[in-house]
This record gives C-alpha cells, sequence and structure tokens, in this order.
C-alpha cells in the first residue's frame, strides 16, 4: 500500500525512510508497526497493528478507525503498550 499513492492516502500508510517527514499518529509506519489483525471480510478494513515508534521493548497497539471519516483510515492508539492488551485480555 505504501508504494501506491491512492492506497498510501486512503490507509494512511507510509514508509518511515522515505517519507519527507517524520511519520506520526494518525498515519501508520509500515516499517515500524506489524499487523497482528485483520478483518476476515473484505471491505471490513479493520485492522490492529503493534506500532515500534514509542517503545521498541513493549509496542503500543494501535487500530484502524474508518468510522470517523469513512472515505479515509486513521490509525488510533487501542492501548499504549502491547504489555497492557495482554493483561487486558489476561493472555497471562
Amino acid at each position: 500500500m505504501t508504494d501506491d499513492p491512492p492506497s498510501s492516502h486512503l490507509f494512511r500508510a507510509a514508509r518511515g525512510s522515505t517519507a519527507n517527514a517524520s511519520v506520526e499518529m494518525p498515519w501508520r509506519d509500515a516499517e515500524q508497526a506489524v499487523l497482528i489483525a485483520v478483518n476476515r471480510i473484505h471491505g471490513d478494513d479493520v485492522a490492529m497493528a503493534l506500532d515500534y515508534r514509542a517503545d521498541a521493548a513493549d509496542p503500543r497497539v494501535v487500530a484502524s478507525d474508518f468510522w470517523t471519516d469513512p472515505q479515509r483510515c486513521s490509525w488510533r492508539i487501542a492501548t499504549p503498550a502491547f504489555s497492557q492488551l495482554v493483561e487486558i485480555l489476561r493472555l497471562v
């Protein structure tokens, strides 16, 4: 998506190494994030990612948001740290 300008703009995904400025929220830096959940149904456009920009040891969890502006995705912080998500979901 980052190499296709219309997709990059729609999904707010960019590569930090090639961007003219720092890639900040509500954008997702594709080089600093790993998708951990995506939708099953094509077109739902729901995703969660680990965002390593803030902390490489305990990345924040971000989620896609098409509800605020259906014309364009925004990435929102779901939890400030992955360890917090694990705790909320009682995975340990």
